[in-house]
């Protein structure tokens, strides 16, 4: 059955107006003109067919059925007041969820998180790892982090950070393995490969190099898996430079040319337009754009990131 309840403008000019026991006073509280309290007031008792208010000269008293609904309206929107309260703590702190590539947040993300912690302690970050699109309709996700050319129809979508191609390798591997002076040593080197294994065939054939089997070498899902066998020597990989610029900073991989290919990929920033309005995404959205700014100028110090 559906309920028959006043406009809740009349409900809350007759609650002003019952605590001030004056349409002035009302009228300054809800920042309205007295004339629209009073308007608000007589809708309210037509809707009721009685009235709530006896006016006098120069008082105003609640009638028997203005006493006997002040209270019970009183306390509806203080209930009101309080939801509305908890929707807006909730959307400005407790938990947010973020998904992106499992590389992408174990080798940049999370190393930077600290930082984003000490800033906004009254957000708990929930990562969520994946490679596969997030549909915002049907999981229970905030933003995401997402790798691709920025086609994300109806969603608000920013690029966080290009990246460039280049191989890396462990230093060891220079000391006690074949000569890697040029582009054409690789045929003597184990070439390690992420699951887009045409990248090491376009950036030889960038530097004019067809003597080098691009095919060859073991792969990993992951890049972050292609990193870490760099590191521990087990060959040399073609690195993503967004993935690879703490291990380099650090000294575990280094470059052994100074070529790089461009990608027509970049990292972008992904969400419902609606989420941009709250609190909480707002402001991860802002602390990721600065970060990338950081890590894209070069002049973040792996002192800031390091455990």
């Amino acid at each position: 059955m559906a309920r028959r309840l006043p406009p809740l403008n009349a409900m809350r000019a007759f609650e002003a107006a019952a605590r001030h026991l004056s349409f002035t006073r009302a009228a300054a509280e809800l920042n309205v003109t007295q004339a629209a309290v009073s308007h608000q007031i007589k809708s309210l008792e037509d809707h009721l067919g009685m009235p709530v208010f006896r006016r006098l000269n120069r008082a105003l008293m609640l009638t028997d059925a203005g006493q006997s609904l002040f209270p019970a309206v009183n306390e509806a929107l203080d209930v009101m007041t309080a939801a509305v309260e908890r929707l807006h703590r909730h959307d400005r702190s407790g938990v947010l969820t973020v998904t992106t590539m499992d590389s992408f947040a174990a080798t940049w993300l999370v190393p930077r998180l600290g930082r984003f912690r000490t800033a906004h302690p009254e957000i708990d970050l929930h990562i969520s790892t994946s490679d596969a699109s997030v549909d915002f309709d049907r999981v229970d996700v905030d933003l995401a982090v997402r790798y691709g050319h920025g086609e994300w129809p109806d969603l608000s979508v920013e690029r966080l950070m290009t990246e460039e191609l280049f191989p890396v390798c462990a230093p060891g591997l220079l000391d006690a393995g074949p000569p890697l002076k040029t582009p054409a040593d690789l045929k003597n080197h184990t070439l390690l490969h992420d699951d887009m294994r045409v990248d090491w065939r376009m950036w030889l054939m960038a530097v004019g190099e067809t003597e080098v089997d691009a095919e060859r070498g073991p792969g990993y899902q992951h890049s972050n898996l292609v990193i870490q066998a760099a590191e521990q020597g087990d060959g040399v990989a073609l690195a993503r430079s967004v993935l690879v610029e703490r291990a380099l900073a650090a000294g575990r991989l280094i470059r052994p040319f100074d070529f790089a290919l461009q990608t027509n990929y970049a990292y972008y920033v992904v969400c419902p337009h609606a989420n941009l309005d709250r609190p909480k995404a707002r402001a991860f959205r802002e602390w990721l754009l600065r970060e990338a700014e950081l890590s894209e100028s070069g002049i973040e110090l792996i002192s800031r990131t390091a455990p």
